[in-house]
């Protein structure tokens, strides 16, 4: 799941991405301890739980990508938000268009109501990005193919990380920095409850 790269703190403070790896650290943390990724540490991943890791995982995204449409406009063309969209690969990894049923979708979001709030769950989303990449090389030992949705934006996915945090960067200010980080909190708490907990 999420790696999160640190971030450098000015004279005046800790930027907001340093506050965000501080002040979520427990929640990532407690997303990790589930057993995908228990596995991996081990180095024992398997087709059966690769799988299942996904289907909770596309319970999560469709609902919050959904959200995140209806916001598109509020972004604009910088933030490439339709290339941010991950849900489909899911879908191909696991079949869902050849006739697949649908999976359960996650009924606990994060609000996803204003700027700040999508900032913060986009931060968690798009750091899994990094994550996934250590985990797709994995699942390619393990001779795993469900790797879609893990190799993320391929070659693209460090520059996609660095804009988005240069993006973010600009965008908190300090009257919504609080309510970012609070976002980014939740989300790793609805993902691991969803992913972790049932």
């Amino acid at each position: 799941m999420p790696v999160i790269p640190s971030a450098p703190e000015t004279p005046a403070g800790p930027t907001i991405l340093a506050r965000l790896r501080a002040e979520t650290r427990p929640y990532h943390d407690a997303l990790e301890a589930g057993a995908f990724n228990e596995s991996l540490r081990a180095g024992a991943p398997t087709a059966a739980g690769t799988a299942h890791f996904l289907e909770r995982m596309y319970g999560f995204l469709q609902p919050y990508e959904t959200a995140l449409r209806q916001h598109e406009a509020e972004f604009g063309p910088a933030w490439e938000l339709p290339q941010r969209y991950r849900a489909h690969l899911i879908e191909e990894d696991l079949g869902l268009s050849t006739g697949k049923p649908g999976l359960p979708l996650c009924p606990v979001l994060p609000p996803l109501h204003t700027r700040p709030q999508l900032l913060g769950a986009l931060y968690v989303l798009e750091g899994s990005t990094l994550g996934g990449q250590v985990i797709n090389r994995q699942l390619e030992r393990a001779c795993i193919p469900l790797r879609r949705y893990f190799a993320g934006y391929g070659e693209r996915t460090g520059p996609m990380w660095k804009a988005f945090c240069q993006l973010l960067t600009e965008a908190v200010t300090p009257a919504t920095a609080d309510e970012v980080v609070a976002s980014a909190s939740l989300t790793f708490q609805c993902l691991d409850a969803w992913i972790n907990k049932l």
